[in-house]
């Protein structure tokens, strides 16, 4: 777990290796919404931008009368496993579930369901300097010709932050358990078993296992039509740095907020005493 501190005015007020429980207490009490700000990048794409990870940010499996999928590159080994990244919309937030729905081909005899044999997620943040940043400068430098509708070609710019997984290029703070998933053509949900917090915005959905062969070509793929995590803010009065390459994690208190919120601060006070009375904590002053 990484190092946390808490800062008030520029000064340490309170130092943990641990999160602090009670903030998993408040987050059951929030709103809980879908908090996908956007999709990042995934392990692999087969059709680009068809078969694109953003289709996941639609509810269902069609928009239209085109079908809404994300699918991976086929292997002959069913082992191979993929994975795809999304933002959250804070960077401090609680998540108390995943949501993942399997694509159903209706398009391909037999209508078949590329799931994965089993799911299992991690929360972090990206490593300094951000992967984000490097995809992105990647994608502006080089160009591709793509066909359109009047049949010709025309340069476009490549995608590259929604096509490749940056290698070794965010932290993980937490995973799960590994989570079996149904092969059934729904939204599956996978709850937490208790909320988890999240420093940084990041989330990686790893699917394990692969089951269903295209029959064109007679390798494995994995398929998935939409994505939710269900989760919120926070505390809006808080913010995080992130240190490099520590990896510490500084929880910065906005100005003001001691005075608005006394009571939540008077609980981390007793949980210090808790923990160690005889500790000696800096008493933090209204701003």
């Amino acid at each position: 777990m990484s190092d946390l501190a808490i800062l008030q005015s520029g000064k340490v007020w309170r130092r943990s290796t641990e999160p602090l429980p009670f903030w998993l207490d408040s987050g059951k009490t929030l709103p809980a919404t879908s908090c996908i700000a956007d999709a990042v990048c995934a392990s692999s794409t087969d059709n680009y931008p068809f078969e694109s990870i953003v289709n996941t940010l639609e509810r269902g499996d069609r928009v239209g009368p085109r079908a809404s999928y994300w699918s991976s590159k086929g292997q002959r080994d069913h082992t191979v496993p993929e994975t795809l990244v999304y933002k959250l919309d804070a960077v401090f937030c609680f998540i108390t579930e995943i949501n993942v729905q399997p694509f159903q081909a209706f398009f391909q005899p037999g209508d078949p369901i590329y799931a994965a044999k089993s799911v299992r997620f991690r929360v972090g943040h990206p490593k300094s300097p951000s992967p984000l940043d490097v995809l992105l400068q990647k994608a502006i430098q080089r160009n591709i010709r793509t066909d359109t509708s009047e049949g010709f070609s025309m340069a476009q710019p490549v995608d590259i932050l929604h096509q490749e997984a940056p290698e070794d290029g965010f932290i993980w703070t937490w995973t799960s358990q590994e989570f079996p998933m149904a092969q059934e053509n729904r939204l599956q949900k996978f709850k937490l078993p208790k909320p988890v917090l999240c420093f940084g915005g990041i989330v990686q959905i790893e699917l394990l296992g692969r089951v269903q062969r295209q029959e064109m070509d007679g390798l494995f793929y994995i398929c998935v039509s939409h994505v939710e995590v269900i989760g919120g803010r926070l505390f809006p009065g808080f913010d995080i740095e992130i240190l490099e390459p520590s990896g510490k994690i500084v929880l910065k208190v906005l100005s003001g907020l001691f005075g608005r919120m006394p009571h939540l601060f008077q609980r981390i006070r007793q949980q210090d005493e808790s923990d160690d009375p005889g500790s000696q904590q800096h008493e933090p002053e209204p701003t």
